[in-house]
């Protein structure tokens, strides 16, 4: 995928959030809303880190090339999902525009209010599959050796509710692999996600 269709790709998606979040509220009965709780577009800078948690001062953050979309469905309405905190399931992807490593993940997504305030703190946790090096990176400054097709994902965030259908969510997000293949470089990106309630 060239530069130029990864950024059509990005134009689409965030004309196609705009297009869906203004139909919304002219059309009756609204099944995209009975299944689709949100959806997220962000813009993140890329490969901030090595490991899951330095210290924020030591993140390089000259490297904002990454777009991302998400979908995050509606919690299922059953006893299993109710269990364990009603998470939204969670299909996104993160493209880097620079031609390094983007992912596609599927996760689910908790969301835990701070009392009575539009702001909340985000984790979600999931599996992720990169366009990336296995082993033998040409350049491993500027490409990871992921070790695995598959890896973990797991993302962290605070947000708030900027009114009843945007949110805006500051997030950190990262896939390795745990140790589980030979190279576990992995990959942490972090941005900020505007997102579109139904």
């Amino acid at each position: 995928m060239t530069k130029l269709h990864i950024a059509a790709f990005a134009i689409a998606a965030s004309t196609l959030c705009s297009a869906v979040a203004q139909a919304q509220s002219l059309t009756t009965p609204q099944p995209f809303a009975d299944i689709v709780d949100e959806l997220r577009f962000g813009i993140h800078a890329h490969d901030v880190s090595y490991i899951l948690f330095a210290k924020p001062w030591e993140y390089k953050l000259d490297q904002i090339e990454d777009i991302s979309f998400d979908v995050l469905f509606k919690s299922p309405d059953i006893e299993a999902f109710r269990w364990i905190g009603s998470p939204r399931p969670d299909l996104g992807v993160t493209l880097n525009l620079d031609g390094q490593d983007s992912l596609l993940h599927l996760s689910l997504t908790w969301q835990l209010p701070i009392f009575d305030t539009p702001f909340y703190l985000e984790g979600a946790f999931g599996g992720a599959v990169h366009n990336g090096y296995l082993t033998n990176s040409p350049d491993p400054t500027r490409y990871a050796n992921f070790g695995c097709r598959l890896n973990f994902y797991e993302r962290y965030g605070v947000g708030a509710h900027l009114s009843d259908s945007v949110t805006a969510t500051l997030t950190y997000e990262h896939t390795s692999n745990n140790g589980w293949c030979d190279m576990n470089q992995g990959l942490s990106n972090v941005g900020v996600r505007v997102g579109w309630k139904f």
